[in-house]
């Protein structure tokens, strides 16, 4: 396992449309070794293939205080949602940015699991927002997407320039 360098917005690479995964074979269980690592180190209770810049669709989470409920989705797809939720929410690729974003309170979902066995699952509140925030990351977008052009380049200006006193 090894910790892998998180994209940060406005980096091209976070709008890349990630391929479905063809076979769930041992390279797909390291990449989520790795991904499960970098997001607990980050912390984040989320993360995309496609953030570490690997253009899968893979994405792994965890929203227990513990990092012992970890749940990994590969090639997910949102088949049914339903009502209206508004989170806060966050992303490991944009620092220290925080807005509320209005997503569905309910979904159903289908995916492959590590053994490469197809499955659903129903989900709703934060569980919900945090599926539908990481598959968003898997479709080329992100949670900034849904803000105003304002706030847009302002959060663009303001990481650029932190990323230039990091360097």
């Amino acid at each position: 396992m090894a910790i892998r360098t998180i994209l940060h917005y406005p980096d091209p690479r976070l709008r890349q449309i990630a391929l479905p995964v063809a076979s769930v074979n041992d390279e797909i269980r390291h990449l989520v070794d790795d991904m499960t690592e970098t997001m607990y180190a980050a912390p984040g209770i989320g993360l995309a293939a496609v953030q570490i810049n690997v253009a899968l669709r893979v994405i792994t989470i965890d929203i227990s205080e513990t990092h012992n409920a970890l749940q990994v989705f590969i090639n997910p797809e949102i088949i049914q949602h339903d009502g209206k939720q508004v989170y806060e929410e966050g992303c490991l690729s944009v620092p220290g940015i925080y807005d509320e974003v209005e997503r569905a309170q309910h979904i159903r979902l289908r995916a492959l699991n590590l053994a490469g066995q197809p499955f659903e699952l129903e989900a709703s509140g934060l569980f919900a927002t945090c599926i539908q925030h990481e598959i968003d990351h898997l479709d080329g977008k992100v949670f900034v997407d849904y803000l105003s052009r304002l706030k847009q380049e302002r959060i663009k200006k303001k990481l650029i320039k932190q990323e230039r006193l990091t360097m």
